[in-house]
């Protein structure tokens, strides 16, 4: 029998520094943490990128 593959998280690792633009309960979410609007974040998303530290950043959290 072969031996079970190891497990890995990377795929969460990429992804959690990430604000998805497209996805609503990531844009709500980064909406009610920084208390702007959720166009507020979209158009922060679509300026600076997906990066949550440079979103964040931008809406001045």
């Amino acid at each position: 029998m072969a031996a079970a593959k190891k497990k890995t998280a990377r795929g969460r690792k990429q992804d959690r520094g990430r604000v998805a633009k497209g996805q609503d309960y990531e844009v709500r979410y980064e909406a009610k943490k920084t208390g702007r609007s959720a166009s507020a974040v979209k158009k922060a998303v679509k300026k600076v990128g997906n990066s949550r530290k440079r979103v964040e950043k931008r809406l001045g959290r």
